[in-house]
């Protein structure tokens, strides 16, 4: 294929998703701060960028899967950041999730170095970024949505256009919210079965037997067993985007109460060791706190 895609970013998601659209066929160019993380992806025939900016200079769309606007601001400034090089007509595609307001002015500020620019955050997590079937959420103009939807497809079963730019990061705030409630409820449910005398195997068994069934709980029903939490999607990314969350209801004016507390509970100052944990060790807070 001819198109040149470059790749920033390679966490926990950035790894696979770099790797699928490499084994879609796409010439890839990588750069990660940390170049170890590079290796496997460089071994699978990905060119390794020594820079942001020389990663542009050879890149037709750049792909950015960052942990926020401050990871996004530091590859694109300095100088060997990205904004170094020419990068006229060329399309960033932040794949992060940020604040829509951020994502707004990221818009007008690269419009102006004649760079498109899409939000496109995924609803997924680990595994999903490795069997390609993220929900890609995509706001911007919607020509050059579909422009990339080929490419985008090799990360993911689907891309929905949500609207304009910032939509797509709106989603993903909206969406994670139900993610985050969702997990902290069924950790909760978890919890009372625990302490109620009921074996957690045969409560979880009850869950995924009827209607509240749903591939969320099934992926983390042995984390909730064995009380063990490999990070999918870091209790830290979900922290920080929490804090997102209720500062975008402040913007907006909705009412959410669950969100505020949702907020202390996923706290971006816990210890290391719970952040580095999967996001499911909320369980483990509440097995630390006293009843009231």
């Amino acid at each position: 294929m001819s198109e040149r895609i470059g790749f920033i970013g390679l966490g926990i998601m950035g790894q696979a998703m770099a790797a699928n659209i490499l084994k879609a066929g796409y010439a890839l160019t990588i750069y990660n701060r940390s170049s170890q993380k590079a290796e496997a992806l460089a071994g699978a025939g990905a060119t390794v960028a020594t820079s942001p900016e020389q990663l542009a200079e050879t890149c037709d769309t750049i792909i950015f899967m960052l942990t926020g606007p401050e990871a996004v601001d530091a590859i694109l400034g300095g100088e060997n950041g990205l904004l170094a090089a020419d990068c006229q007509g060329k399309t960033i595609i932040n794949m992060s999730t940020v604040p829509p307001a951020y994502s707004r002015e990221l818009a007008l500020q690269l419009e102006s170095h004649g760079i498109t620019v899409i939000d496109a955050p995924v609803s997924g997590s680990k595994i999903p970024a490795e069997l390609g079937t993220l929900v890609i959420l995509a706001g911007g103009p919607q020509a050059a949505i579909s422009q990339h939807e080929a490419m985008l497809l090799s990360m993911g079963s689907r891309v929905i256009y949500c609207g304009e730019a910032g939509t797509g990061s709106g989603m993903k705030l909206a969406i994670n919210l139900l993610l985050g409630a969702m997990m902290e409820g069924l950790a909760e449910a978890t919890h009372l079965a625990e302490t109620s005398g009921l074996a957690t195997e045969t409560f979880l068994e009850v869950v995924g037997a009827g209607a509240l069934a749903c591939p969320l709980f099934k992926i983390k029903e042995q984390m909730l067993i064995t009380d063990s939490y490999p990070p999918q999607f870091p209790f830290r990314h979900m922290a920080k985007d929490m804090q997102y969350v209720v500062d975008q209801a402040s913007q907006t004016g909705a009412s959410l109460p669950i969100a505020s507390k949702l907020a202390e509970l996923f706290d971006p100052h816990a210890p290391t060791e719970l952040l580095d944990q999967d996001f499911a060790a909320v369980k483990t807070l509440l097995k630390q706190s006293k009843p009231g």
